[in-house]
């Protein structure tokens, strides 16, 4: 057997991810809030980056003397260097926008402060109260057992086990609980936190406490009929008596934040309607100004006595400061591309609301503006958008859809709230069945499946056709 040695040149095109692309793609993944951490972090580690002053910026955008300085410094850089300063926009300065900041500033109306705990609510409402003074430590330690749900998730014998006060004492500072608001705090049950808020109602409808003490499980399931051949009354009867009960609250903590309770969401984009036209703004108002520190900068200078190994590292750190700034620059260009397409394909939905929303898929838009699709879901993952019609999800306009009459797409949104629509005209005493909802679907030119109503109304949280049912 004979071995033949060649060699053989061939051409490849690969793609190396290098860490200011890795850099470039993390940073266009973050919202804003994400990203401003992330700057604050790189500031910490970069010794060449700084946090510009707005005022300062502003000052050097009316005329300063920040021009000068920087002609003046660009004699004494090496050839190689010099491309990092001809565009200052790549050092956190860019025309204009100092005003466009003092145009964008938040309005702090908006903001949300932190709400109260459901604890903090508590304490401060015996604080306020008239209860004694030995019994207001027991009830301090009822308090501190209340989960998040409002209920009591401790048994008085086991609270009595850690304060030794005797069981009476201790149904006492119960009491005092389950008087507070909201109603049915305190509560051990479900049973005893929805007639805790029967009795601060004042409701003596006695079927609505057989209700609750033994047909829950049924009257969940929509089954009336049965419960009412049970109790020997009319659905009727049981109709209303269930409709005291669904006024009342399961979970009363619920409606209180925790400690880390996020109240409000800072959207990335803006969209706003002057005139006729939609004016869009990259919210990156929160996002450090970054620029190149000047004393490290002389390094690199010809005359530098630096050794070395300090030219190397300044570079090396030089090098990652302008990376970072341009990726949030390149960033803000995405999502304005991304979001100025999202407003001319989706008008309808801006003007009109969500029955109007289009099918919209990544493919179309990176098309539009020219780059990959995963370039697309990166620019609107985790991202908000504020429009006339309110925040959603950037994702919340890219949907899948059926086709209407006339064959154009309708979007699975518009579908929900032609559903909606739908339910809410029907005929209480005769609700419509999902087959029954698809036909008149199809009635307006839209085929849609039985199994697909079923996944839109629950996804919408309707109940299906026999919990619908009044009588």
């Amino acid at each position: 057997m004979r071995m033949d040695f060649g060699l053989n040149l061939e051409q490849t095109q690969k793609l190396i991810m290098t860490p200011e692309l890795r850099q470039a793609i993390t940073v266009l993944q973050m919202s804003s809030m994400e990203l401003t951490e992330y700057v604050e972090a790189q500031v910490l580690e970069n010794p060449l980056l700084e946090m510009r002053d707005n005022d300062l910026e502003r000052g050097e955008e009316t005329g300063g003397q920040g021009d000068m300085v920087v002609e003046a410094d660009k004699k004494d850089f090496d050839p190689d260097w010099l491309e990092y300063f001809e565009d200052r926009s790549d050092l956190g300065v860019s025309p204009g926008r100092g005003q466009r900041e003092i145009a964008e500033q938040p309005n702090y109306e908006q903001f949300v402060s932190q709400a109260p705990t459901l604890t903090d609510h508590l304490m401060f409402q015996l604080g306020l109260s008239k209860t004694a003074g030995d019994l207001r430590p027991v009830v301090e330690y009822l308090i501190g057992n209340v989960d998040a749900r409002g209920y009591l998730a401790i048994s008085l014998a086991e609270a009595n086990q850690q304060l030794k006060v005797g069981l009476p004492k201790l149904e006492e500072a119960l009491k005092v609980l389950q008087s507070f608001d909201p109603p049915g705090v305190g509560g051990r049950d479900l049973q005893e936190c929805l007639n805790i808020q029967l009795d601060l109602l004042g409701e003596d409808n006695p079927l609505v406490r057989i209700l609750i003490a033994d047909h829950l499980s049924d009257l969940a399931a929509g089954k009336l009929s049965k419960i009412a051949a049970k109790l020997n009354v009319s659905p009727q009867e049981i109709q209303e008596a269930a409709d005291i009960l669904k006024k009342l609250e399961p979970k009363p903590g619920r409606n209180f934040s925790n400690a880390n309770d996020t109240r409000y969401i800072i959207p990335d984009v803006v969209v706003e309607k002057v005139a006729d036209q939609y004016v869009i703004l990259v919210n990156d108002v929160a996002i450090p100004r970054l620029s190149i520190n000047n004393t490290y900068r002389q390094v690199l200078a010809k005359n530098s006595s630096a050794d070395p190994d300090t030219k190397r590292f300044v570079e090396e750190k030089l090098n990652s400061a302008a990376w970072l700034i341009r990726s949030i620059e390149q960033r803000r260009l995405t999502l304005y591309k991304v979001a100025n397409c999202l407003v001319e394909l989706q008008r309808d939905f801006l003007d009109h609301g969500v029955k109007y929303l289009k099918p919209l898929n990544l493919r179309k838009v990176a098309d539009l503006i020219g780059v990959h699709e995963s370039t697309v879901s990166r620019a609107t993952s985790n991202k908000y958008i504020q429009t006339p019609q309110g925040v959603f999800e950037m994702k919340y306009f890219f949907s899948t859809g059926l086709s209407g009459a006339s064959g154009t797409q309708v979007s699975a949104e518009s579908l929900k709230k032609i559903l909606q629509e739908i339910i809410q005209q029907e005929d209480p005493s005769a609700p419509l069945s999902d087959q029954k909802i698809a036909e008149l679907f199809s009635q307006r030119g839209i085929t849609i499946s039985r199994r697909t109503i079923t996944k839109y109304r629950d996804e919408l949280g309707i109940p299906a056709t026999n919990r619908r049912k009044r009588y």
